[in-house]
């Protein structure tokens, strides 16, 4: 796999928190530019990183434990758009991503699931998409097929 050296290779670090997704996906997508991604494309990296960023926040570092770092770093190739999220909060429980199952919304608004659409948007839209729990870190990996040559 070749890279393309249209955009150098993008680290972002942030300290989890209220304001931390934002300030994530404003960096990161301020760090796209030079790739002119369409707003299709654009959105659909704006979507996972803000659900895999969400997850983080709200279940790695939950309320009330300690803020913690979060490293993003992501790589442009010939197949897309390469990411890394790491993070030392909690562990996914049982070490392994949910299975992101579709959730049935033909059901009463009042039966209606709060949450568990993230992992199904996340592995819906992304490629290659893994996790591993090294020492006291979090790393999740993902491939998004945008901005393709």
């Amino acid at each position: 796999m070749s890279l393309i050296s249209q955009v150098p290779a993008i680290n972002i670090s942030i300290q989890s928190g209220e304001m931390a997704v934002r300030e994530a996906l404003a960096k990161l997508l301020d760090s796209l530019t030079p790739l002119s991604l369409d707003v299709e494309e654009s959105g659909t990296v704006e979507l996972v990183m803000a659900e895999a960023l969400n997850n983080i926040v709200e279940h790695a570092y939950p309320q009330g434990d300690p803020c913690g770092p979060i490293d993003i770093t992501c790589s442009h190739a010939r197949d897309g758009l390469h990411m890394t999220v790491t993070d030392s909060g909690r562990a996914m429980p049982d070490g392994r991503t949910p299975l992101g199952a579709a959730v049935d919304t033909d059901v009463p608004f009042d039966d209606m699931p709060e949450g568990g659409f993230g992992w199904f948007l996340i592995k819906d839209l992304a490629k290659d998409v893994s996790y591993v729990r090294v020492a006291c870190q979090n790393q999740l990996s993902l491939r998004l097929a945008v901005a393709i040559s």
